[in-house]
């Protein structure tokens, strides 16, 4: 790789960021809401299936009553 100077590699990094799509705040909102909704109907299958494989263990070993 060629080695650039300080000041170049500044505009470089300057130009780049300056070619980045930004996302807006809408889209940021949207994607946000959408990990939130995601999270939760995960942790809801996720205790769903925890509580049907402990009630099967239960009535397959006889523990808990």
């Amino acid at each position: 790789m060629a080695k650039v100077s300080p000041a170049q590699f500044v505009r470089q990094v300057r130009q780049e960021v300056s070619r980045v799509t930004w996302a807006t705040r809408k889209d940021t909102a949207t994607a946000t809401l959408m990990v939130f909704i995601m999270v939760f109907a995960a942790s809801i299958f996720f205790f769903l299936v925890d509580l049907g494989l402990s009630w099967g263990v239960q009535k397959v070993l006889g523990l808990g009553g």
